[in-house]
């Protein structure tokens, strides 16, 4: 689950982590209130669930109250388009106003799970306001990286070796530690799956600041945390998405146009690399998971086809704790009140597999049988490409 940038810096400075003082506003002219209470000279930024907001024009320096209005008025209401908006953008519905600060350094530092070492690795480098992506391209050696056990948090070792990676010196220096002290427990005990500061600002000061913030959180872990749960902005997820959730379907839309219904994430996974090496391109990653009902196929299947750019459908069931049955009777009752119109393929085996293929053959349904994922992949990419 993602948050916006004000809501990330709200959780921050629970911990202490330091962040600059901002007002959120929905209206153009509240920000002339906001300006003049944070000091006149402010930053407006637009919050959507995306980076690259300043390149696209979603971050505007004010110098008074009266450029504050100006630019909320320009960033409210405008199609947000960034690198990870895709090209339909975002459209930006609240602004927020942020004191400008005395920026001396801009640097980077975040955190994510390193599966590899099975800890949290908390990432350092002197290349703040860049994407990382781009850091670890051009200057990979300028990434710092330490893990940590999250149970222990981020020790007073790591956190100065960090420091003197980034060159922090004097008051600097031990700011810093104590910045990234408290990042390491803010991501630990809200359960977050990422939390990036980039820009870390240095101050004129001596002050080390969260400039940017934005953190991910395990949506497994929030029924522990119902205080950042209600933190989800729907208006900033795919529509598509957000109707699965509501049966705890595991969907992703994508820009591909063949949908595909797997069970189990690594078969997912798999059927959308077999789609692409057979020319094809999925239209979405969707996990009904090891405990479907009836009803819960149904509707993954009414979520694949409400996707305007899908043009065929892949069905891949491997039957264990689901049964191929059960997806038939699941897909059957879809296809009838959808009243399918684009190429089916499906691949049914595993348990009841002789049921669920004889009730799919007997369904009236215009579909075609895949033997193996290779036949069915291929199957669907040729059906697509002729249609």
């Amino acid at each position: 689950m993602k948050v916006h940038e004000y809501q990330a810096k709200e959780i921050l400075a629970r911990y202490g982590v330091p962040v600059p003082r901002g007002i959120l506003v929905t209206e153009a002219e509240a920000a002339r209130a906001a300006a003049e209470q944070l000091g006149g000279r402010v930053v407006v930024k637009a919050q959507v669930h995306a980076g690259g907001r300043g390149k696209a024009g979603g971050v505007k320096l004010a110098a008074n109250p009266d450029e504050a209005v100006q630019a909320a008025s320009q960033i409210l209401g405008m199609r947000l388009v960034t690198k990870q908006t895709g090209a339909e953008g975002k459209i930006v519905h609240k602004v927020y106003i942020e004191e400008a600060l005395p920026i001396e350094r801009e640097l980077y530092l975040g955190i994510v799970l390193d599966r590899s070492e099975g800890f949290p690795v908390m990432m350092a480098s002197k290349f703040g306001g860049m994407e990382i992506e781009e850091v670890a391209a051009e200057h990979p050696e300028a990434i710092l990286k330490v893990p940590f056990d999250p149970d222990v948090g981020l020790l007073p070792f790591m956190a100065r070796k960090l420091a003197f990676g980034l060159e922090l010196e004097g008051d600097a220096f031990k700011a810093g530690v104590k910045f990234m002290t408290a990042l390491s427990r803010a991501y630990a005990d809200t359960d977050a799956s990422l939390a990036e500061i980039n820009p870390l600002v240095t101050t004129t000061d001596g002050r080390v600041i969260a400039l940017d913030a934005k953190m991910n959180f395990d949506d497994n872990a929030m029924f522990r945390h119902k205080d950042i749960s209600e933190l989800r902005d729907l208006e900033e997820e795919q529509p598509l998405e957000v109707e699965a959730s509501k049966y705890d379907l595991n969907y992703i839309k994508l820009d591909g146009n063949i949908g595909c219904m797997v069970n189990g994430a690594g078969l997912a996974m798999a059927t959308m690399d077999i789609i692409k090496f057979y020319g094809g391109d999925p239209a979405n990653f969707l996990d009904v998971g090891g405990g479907a009902s009836r009803e819960r196929v149904s509707a993954a299947f009414k979520i694949l086809l409400s996707d305007p750019n899908v043009k065929g459908v892949l069905i891949n069931i491997f039957g264990g704790i689901v049964r191929c049955d059960m997806i038939a009777h699941g897909v059957i009752e879809a296809a009838k009140e959808i009243q399918l119109s684009i190429p089916l393929v499906v691949r049914l085996e595993g348990t009841n597999v002789d049921e669920g293929r004889r009730l799919l053959d007997e369904s009236g349904l215009a579909l075609t049988v895949g033997h193996g994922m290779a036949d069915a992949a291929e199957k669907i990419v040729a059906a697509v490409a002729g249609n």
